[in-house]
């Protein structure tokens, strides 16, 4: 097998996977996609959810260098971020039965 083929044929006559040599192209964020890692953020572990909160939060600091992009959207996006890492960080508290000490006002706390 030649040219740009992955599987190259051994003496034996199995295959071998090669690695592949062409770089991956790295894109640069964009709003659309924080948007999702906001939205995939809420069914994830607390952990999982906070790393990728933390990533949208990056990304949206990398894009503020950006003239192009709309600066009210990501100012908007970051305050939402800034919001749901809160409210991850608050999830435990709710689940071990902390709630209605730390907010006695809301009726849904545990």
């Amino acid at each position: 097998m030649e040219g740009n083929d992955p599987a190259v044929p051994t003496r034996d006559g199995r295959a071998v996977i090669r690695p592949a040599t062409e770089a991956i192209a790295m894109t640069e964020p964009t709003l659309e996609d924080v948007e999702r890692s906001l939205e995939r953020a809420i069914d994830l572990e607390t952990e999982e959810a906070i790393a990728v909160l933390r990533t949208a939060r990056a990304d949206l600091q990398t894009l503020a260098a950006d003239p192009d992009i709309d600066e009210a959207l990501r100012q908007d996006l970051e305050n939402t971020v800034a919001q749901r890492l809160r409210q991850v960080d608050n999830r435990d508290e709710y689940d071990s039965e902390l709630g209605a000490a730390m907010n006695p006002d809301d009726d849904d706390a545990p």
